[in-house]
């Protein structure tokens, strides 16, 4: 999706590290209790210094609704979580992406339209009103209120298996976007099996499939990924096993299933902070998800040996699009008066998509 953020003054653009951070920190006073920050853990450390809450997706979306009090939610994420947060609070709440550019390359992967077009070809082999249509929460607010008007709900990677088995207790087959790999790895988890699943591949008749292998899966897998957990491969968890034999590799379950296989534990963002939180002093961990997160822990954890799984080092590059410059540019601007890229879902679509959104929030 394209979307333009305007280049930053000169102010903002030749600023120090430090007086960023006196900025910042002397809007955020003056504004006090009227604004809230929310970062999430893919976030750099210059902007989650000054973060009032962090978390993942499932935790900030609860978070954002519970915030009743700020006037204005500044998403510390990517455009989709905005819109979640959005969706999520009051009429009279105001939220705020520091950069519109921070957009996320796997939701981008799925849009209404394809979706829709994907709806109607299953429609013409299968009886749709026994398919859940599951979307990631790295979707947009469009495809979210799709799968509210279908009978469906948002997942996040920490819920994703509580979402499924909801799924299946009302239909017979999901239609789960846009990350196949999340999709595929909760599905093994639950015990299905790989000819259980199918990858719907959305410029091609039918996914790329055949009538009857449409009709046998259980789960139809929209061809999308994360560019960041794609990345990292068997060879990979192999070379460390090399150098730390008694290390612990844990890795997000958007990565590939022959990674997922290989790793002694599988988990969220916040199910990887809290694994590292709960182990013994001297513990030895190779982390396959976003190197921001991974670097955190290693400083919070100066104990610990804490280290990426891949050597090259890849950020999310649309996270890393959130920094001190566009806090300090959000935040002065509202001590001006000035409400700079809020995000505003369109009403209808928001009606839909909360529907989904609060089905997630009651299933965990």
């Amino acid at each position: 999706m394209f979307r333009l953020q305007a280049p930053l003054p000169e102010s903002y653009r030749q600023a120090s590290p430090q007086e960023l951070a006196s900025r910042i920190s002397e809007a955020k006073s003056r504004l006090g209790e009227k604004v809230f920050i929310l970062g999430h853990h893919y976030q750099q450390d210059e902007v989650m210094d000054f973060a009032d809450a962090r978390g993942d997706s499932l935790a900030l979306s609860r978070l954002a609704g519970e915030q009743t009090e700020a006037e204005y939610i500044v998403f510390c994420g990517v455009h989709f979580m905005a819109e979640a947060a959005d969706i999520l609070t009051s009429k009279n709440q105001n939220v705020i992406l520091p950069d519109l550019n921070a957009g996320c390359s796997m939701a981008d992967m799925a849009d209404l339209d394809t979706v829709e077009d994907a709806w109607e070809e299953l429609s013409m082999i299968i009886d749709t009103s026994r398919v859940v249509p599951i979307t990631y929460m790295n979707s947009s607010a469009a495809l979210k209120a799709f799968v509210g008007n279908h009978g469906g709900a948002v997942c996040t990677s920490s819920n994703a298996k509580a979402i499924l088995l909801w799924a299946l207790d009302r239909g017979d087959q999901v239609l789960f976007f846009p990350d196949q790999h999340l999709g595929r790895n909760t599905a093994f988890q639950l015990g299905y099996t790989a000819q259980d699943m199918l990858v719907w591949d959305p410029r091609m008749a039918f996914g790329g499939n055949g009538e009857e292998k449409v009709k046998s899966s259980t789960f139809l897998l929209w061809k999308g990924h994360c560019s960041v957990h794609q990345r990292f491969e068997p060879r990979h968890v192999e070379d460390f096993r090399m150098k730390y034999p008694l290390g612990t590799v844990i890795v997000h379950p958007e990565c590939a299933h022959e990674v997922v296989e290989l790793a002694d534990q599988i988990g969220s963002t916040d199910a990887i902070i809290k694994a590292v939180s709960s182990a013994p002093s001297g513990s030895v961990f190779g982390i396959g998800t976003e190197i921001h997160l991974v670097h955190r822990l290693s400083k919070e954890h100066p104990d610990m040996t804490i280290e990426s799984l891949d050597p090259l080092v890849c950020p999310c590059a649309t996270m890393f699009r959130i920094d001190a410059r566009h806090l300090a540019w959000i935040l002065e601007g509202l001590v001006e008066g000035k409400i700079r890229n809020q995000i505003v879902v369109d009403p209808d679509i928001a009606q839909s998509a909360k529907i989904a959104l609060e089905r997630m929030l009651k299933i965990v």
